[in-house]
């Protein structure tokens, strides 16, 4: 497939998934010639039935085509390259944006989306709140998109919910409201022993990825989260911050307030200038590791539900999380 018919079907996906409904060829036609393409409908459906023999789109009588969730997975997998630089510039722009208030318990925080099917909700009921539990997931607060509604940019298509997570940068929020400057680090994979963060087996780094580390551990099926649960002894997504040395009460303090409202905070804070889990850090500086805010899927990934995830997602307010102890109820309550 040369690359100019490859971006072709790659904006009819992204459509697809804007749309979060099925589209009709016409709809589809329109919107790709108000993104300045020139392109038939006689051309456009020649590339949707490519796509739909591909199991990447699917078509319903008198709707249109919709995204199917290999779609969606394919989606966000394409053209990596043009996203070179994107993870460090949208961690700084997010956390900007972020308006949540640990005093007053109000406004925005950052999340990130996992989509998964509906028929799969007895395994999410069944497997998501016990990470919560075992301290592994970022906080004991999640939110729940129902098909049709809308998480930044990403509408969930039909037949599939979303699963929101508190990503951990929610926290870097929290540290620059409290005066606190933060790095984040990397992100990379911790191992738990005893119910204790041990040491990180693999880093990536986040000013050397196009992608978000911890998304791809777990996707990749490298963590071992569902068995550190049980067993207490597995390897969790993390990362690693670090902070000025002279901020360590403060950022203490904050820290206390954060987890008081559910969005959770560090799994360990170092001392001034010293290594932290074997990471060496810098003279002045602290080093903090803090659980991965899709930790709380990775069990659904490692059992082989198809989960499509997306960190950093966009901004959902405070009033809309609730607890983890909800879920069952909620998946149960879903048409």
């Amino acid at each position: 497939m040369s690359d100019r018919v490859e971006r072709k079907r790659l904006l009819m996906m992204k459509i697809l998934r804007e749309s979060g409904a099925p589209l009709s060829s016409q709809k589809i036609q329109e919107q790709l010639t108000s993104r300045g393409m020139d392109i038939s409908e006689r051309t456009v459906r020649f590339h949707l039935q490519a796509l739909d023999s591909l199991g990447l789109t699917g078509y319903k009588e008198k709707k249109g085509r919709y995204l199917t969730p290999q779609g969606l997975m394919e989606l966000a997998k394409a053209h990596v390259y043009d996203r070179v630089g994107f993870l460090s510039a949208k961690i700084d722009d997010m956390t900007y944006k972020m308006t949540f208030d640990p005093v007053s318990a109000q406004g925005s925080v950052l999340v990130n989306l996992s989509l998964v099917e509906k028929v799969h909700r007895d395994a999410v009921s069944a497997l998501v709140p016990p990470v919560f539990a075992s301290g592994l997931a970022h906080g004991t607060l999640m939110g729940l998109i129902d098909e049709g509604e809308q998480v930044g940019d990403n509408v969930i298509p039909e037949g599939m919910v979303g699963l929101g997570t508190v990503c951990s940068i929610t926290y870097n929020g929290a540290l620059i409201q409290a005066g606190i400057p933060v790095t984040s680090v990397f992100g990379g994979l911790l191992e738990i022993h005893d119910r204790a963060p041990d040491r990180f087996t693999a880093v990536i780094r986040y000013d050397g990825t196009s992608l978000d580390p911890l998304e791809v551990y777990i996707t990749s099926r490298m963590t071992t989260t569902g068995e550190a649960v049980k067993s207490g002894s597995g390897q969790v997504g993390a990362s690693f911050r670090e902070i000025p040395a002279s901020a360590r009460e403060r950022a203490m303090d904050t820290d206390a307030l954060f987890k008081q409202r559910g969005l959770g905070g560090y799994l360990k804070l170092g001392y001034p200038s010293q290594t932290l889990l074997d990471i060496p850090v810098a003279e002045g500086r602290v080093g903090m590791v803090v659980a991965g805010g899709l930790n709380a899927i990775a069990p659904l990934v490692e059992a082989g539900i198809p989960i499509h995830s997306k960190a950093l997602s966009g901004l959902i307010d405070y009033s809309s999380l609730f607890s983890y102890e909800e879920l069952p109820a909620r998946m149960t309550n879903l048409v």
